[in-house]
């Protein structure tokens, strides 16, 4: 299974997380979040990290113009959208994109079924809240295509890693502070998360 660990703010968090095995790194631009970067100090991390490492760029209610511009400018590699966005919406964005989810009740998981995606436990607020979805929502249906986020910790990781997901996404669950990651949760995490 796939890791994504998300709300990188300094490079020494990255690189922690690539050498325990990610998969790719989230960077939030929204500037709301205690875990916010802007694209150009974004950029003075991805400028050193290593080769084959997802970059992604979490976006909340802007225009397909200043993510465009955002990922551009930090060199992301994904656009993660956290609002309601139509086809022509994301035609216009120049990387690849992936929507999220925010789900509110069982049917929600199965919105943009055909494409892959993130799904999250609904929350007033925006990312990183440790809110956690209900696994019984995921029972019989395929979720080869599903990225799950929402209230995973290096603890209960390997209580998904059964349903077929084809990645998880952490942000508090690995974190010392809002903002600043743990090592060793961040190294169990991905432990857990990729063991057979």
């Amino acid at each position: 299974m796939r890791v994504k660990i998300c709300g990188i703010t300094n490079l020494g968090d990255a690189l922690t997380a690539i050498e325990c095995g990610a998969d790719a790194l989230g960077f939030v631009f929204y500037e709301k979040s205690p875990r916010y970067i802007s694209p150009k100090d974004a950029k003075t991390i991805i400028d050193k990290l290593p080769p084959f490492v997802e970059k992604v760029g979490l976006f909340v209610n802007l225009d397909a113009d200043k993510i465009n511009s955002a990922c551009k400018e930090a060199s992301i590699t994904l656009a993660q959208i956290h609002f309601e966005a139509d086809k022509s919406f994301l035609n216009s964005i120049d990387i690849a994109s992936l929507q999220v989810v925010r789900a509110k009740c069982s049917k929600d998981v199965h919105l943009y079924e055909d494409e892959y995606r993130l799904v999250d436990a609904y929350c007033e607020a925006y990312g990183g809240v440790g809110k956690r979805l209900n696994l019984e929502w995921f029972e019989g249906i395929d979720c080869s295509k599903i990225i799950l986020a929402g209230g995973l910790t290096p603890q209960n990781v390997e209580e998904v890693k059964r349903y077929g997901f084809y990645a998880v996404d952490v942000s508090s669950g690995v974190e010392l502070s809002k903002g600043k990651k743990d090592k060793q949760k961040i190294e169990n995490f991905i432990s857990n998360a990729k063991s057979i």
